[in-house]
């Protein structure tokens, strides 16, 4: 086990570097943050100020490895726009997205599962064919339309919810529903895969012939057995939703990390941009880390392939 859990580590400590330069490499190419700051009055020698005032005039392997070693130190430096500390910036942020976050993957739980249960029970009649349509249909529409058509029916017309903003549970139904709809949709598909073949086993013929009843031998044997790659796709989901909230949030203007992100990128606020991406990349391989060992520890054929490889 502590092999597979070293392996594991490392593949996420690699992904987690790579992630690092890539993005410090496309946010460098992209323009001069000193003379946006400067503004369109700015002479060239205010510019230049305000490159050696942020180290901004070093060579670029400079400022790359004194990244990283800000990074190992956990300081991510101050937001050129609004001079306060990055993590306290973030801190204020990440609250919202990490709630945002856990509400949609209720949704995706208590959807998706269901749906997928419902279609695999009942394999090539309508409520299969519906369960998979509405299944397609969440894994087809973009979540910005999804998005903009939740407003206008709900926020607009019948004035159920609010469109915007940050509250009660009522301004984070309709974010949930958007961000959830995605992983719900394929989380369906995943469970009906797994519970068909499941169902073709032996032993699960074996109870039905002992005169199980049949919700009995769903529940307790099919469903069971089938819960192992619907574990993955959840702890996934959740990774993918905590990272990637950034189109729901922006709709939404929910005060989360994804839309902190947006506006920093349109101010060109490096170190907001990358603090925000480090974080969310964190976030996402450290909950990739420990869906990898759950599934290590429920499954040892898991580990004992690492181990051969």
């Amino acid at each position: 086990m502590t092999g597979y859990l070293l392996r594991r580590l490392s593949y996420s400590l690699v992904a987690f570097w790579g992630v690092l330069t890539i993005v410090f490499g496309l946010l460098h190419i992209t323009g001069d943050p000193a003379a946006l700051l400067a503004g369109d009055l700015g002479t060239a020698d205010v510019v230049q100020q305000i490159r050696h005032a942020y180290g901004l005039d070093r060579p670029l392997p400079v400022q790359y490895l004194e990244f990283l070693g800000q990074i190992a130190r956990g300081d991510f430096g101050y937001s050129y726009r609004q001079s306060l500390p990055v993590l306290e910036l973030i801190g204020g942020h990440i609250g919202p997205t990490i709630e945002l976050a856990v509400s949609a993957l209720v949704v995706t739980v208590l959807v998706g599962v269901p749906l997928g249960v419902v279609a695999g029970a009942n394999r090539g009649s309508a409520l299969d064919t519906s369960a998979m349509l509405a299944s397609l249909f969440g894994l087809s529409v973009p979540s910005f339309w999804l998005g903009l058509m939740l407003i206008v029916v709900f926020g607009v017309l019948l004035g159920w919810l609010p469109v915007s903003g940050y509250g009660g549970l009522h301004h984070l139904v309709m974010p949930a529903l958007v961000l959830g709809s995605f992983e719900a949709a394929q989380l369906s598909r995943l469970t009906r895969t797994g519970l068909l073949e499941v169902l073709a086993e032996d032993y699960v013929r074996t109870a039905r012939a002992k005169g199980l009843a049949p919700r009995l031998v769903l529940l307790k044997h099919a469903l069971r057995n089938a819960a192992l790659p619907v574990l993955t796709i959840v702890g996934f989901g959740f990774g993918r939703m905590l990272g990637g909230a950034v189109v729901v949030e922006t709709i939404f203007a929910w005060p989360g990390m994804g839309r902190l992100g947006v506006q920093a990128v349109l101010a060109r606020d490096f170190p907001v941009v990358l603090g925000t991406v480090v974080v969310g990349a964190a976030i996402f391989l450290a909950v990739n880390f420990l869906v990898d060992v759950t599934y290590g520890w429920i499954d040892p054929r898991l580990r004992t392939g690492a181990a051969d490889a």
